[in-house]
């Protein structure tokens, strides 16, 4: 059963900024489609993020890298539809902002524009600072990305865990505060030791949303389709699997094979 406020009528960067004053831990979750996200916003998470993993688990590309920002308008127009309650935060792709805030102002109009969604995520540090703020001047809210940046796979080589040297944990702690010294309403804190992620959950206003990051950031998020095990593939120490998807859909639709091959379905009473 949830546990959501029923009294909050809508979720907007302002309540999620209260509920890390209260100490209340955000819940939130990927979506990408319409059908979904009406089941995960009337489950009373906090934030949905129509996420670049859409790359991955809507298109079956290896990384994050190929969506585009035309894909991503896509995937969040669909969700924004279904979505009473949560606040809605769209990635940036690859390629949609790096270049130059310019081009980084232009992307997060489109999205805010054509999908009607709250808010962006931006993965990056200083290197993307100046589009960081070119985007928040226009009044769009954006939330930061730390740690593992998918969108970086190459440069990094590897999805282990970031941020385990002295240097590389400096550098993410004065990342994420000039993140909100310019104005990021939250961060997200991907991969990195949990002893990192209090360190920085502790220092900052603005809270933090964890994923592989341990149990102190101000939230988590889990990428849907592994949450409810439709992917049965991806395996990482922090996901936890609440269903088993993969196997219930296979068995349904093996079940439904059989009935239309033993002239089973549909019966008389299904026809007209």
């Amino acid at each position: 059963m949830s546990v959501h406020n029923p009294d909050v009528k809508r979720i907007t960067t302002r309540v999620i900024q209260e509920l890390k004053s209260k100490g209340e831990k955000i819940s939130a979750l990927t979506a990408y489609d319409y059908s979904l996200a009406r089941l995960v916003d009337a489950a009373g998470v906090e934030i949905i993020l129509v996420g670049d993993s859409a790359s991955n688990v809507m298109a079956g590309h290896e990384t994050t890298l190929p969506i585009t920002l035309d894909q991503m308008i896509y995937h969040a127009t669909s969700v924004v539809r279904a979505v009473k309650r949560a606040l809605v935060v769209v990635d940036l792709p690859f390629g949609s902002y790096q270049g130059n805030s310019t081009e980084a102002l232009r992307s997060a109009i489109r999205i805010m524009k054509e999908s009607g969604a709250h808010s962006v995520k931006m993965e990056g540090g200083l290197e993307v600072k100046e589009s960081i703020i070119r985007v928040l001047s226009a009044g769009v809210p954006v939330m930061g990305h730390l740690g593992l940046t998918p969108q970086s796979i190459y440069k990094f080589g590897t999805y282990a865990v970031r941020a385990k040297e002295e240097t590389e944990a400096q550098k993410l702690m004065e990342d994420a505060k000039m993140l909100e010294d310019i104005g990021c309403f939250g961060v997200v804190l991907e991969k990195i030791p949990a002893t990192l992620t209090k360190q920085v959950s502790e220092s900052l206003t603005i809270p933090t949303i964890g994923i592989g990051a341990g149990p102190d950031a101000d939230g988590q998020i889990l990428v849907l389709h592994d949450l409810l095990g439709i992917n049965k593939e991806f395996k990482p120490r922090f996901l936890r699997r609440y269903a088993d998807l993969h196997g219930i859909i296979t068995e349904a639709i093996e079940h439904y094979v059989d009935d239309v091959k033993d002239r089973e379905f549909p019966s008389k009473e299904e026809a007209y």
